[in-house]
């Protein structure tokens, strides 16, 4: 049997190689004003992505919202406005969204 010690380690490797190749194959190079725009919106599609299938949980075979998520993400984002600190306003909107999870 695959121990899966070995598999993290293999992945953990994997990707750290793959980023140092990536980082010296870029290096020393000019970048085109339309690659750089796209690597500039690469984080948010991918952030986006992420809470979008967090927000919509699949449930019998249909799309329903996660309030809890939503009101979690609407209030990190809101606080993130306001402190302009992405750790607290994370935190802060995790602990939301276990109280409104939890409470409701």
């Amino acid at each position: 049997m695959f121990n899966h010690w070995i598999l993290i380690a293999l992945l953990s490797i994997s990707t750290y190689m793959t980023r140092i190749i990536g980082v010296e194959l870029m290096s020393g190079r000019e970048m085109s004003p339309t690659l750089r725009l796209y690597f500039n919106y690469v984080p948010v599609g991918i952030i986006s992505a992420l809470i979008i299938k967090q927000i919509l949980v699949p449930v019998d075979g249909q799309l329903v919202i996660s309030f809890s998520v939503l009101i979690a993400c609407l209030f990190t984002a809101i606080t993130m406005k306001f402190i302009k600190m992405f750790l607290p306003a994370v935190v802060l909107g995790a602990m939301i969204g276990l109280l409104t999870r939890y409470l409701s």
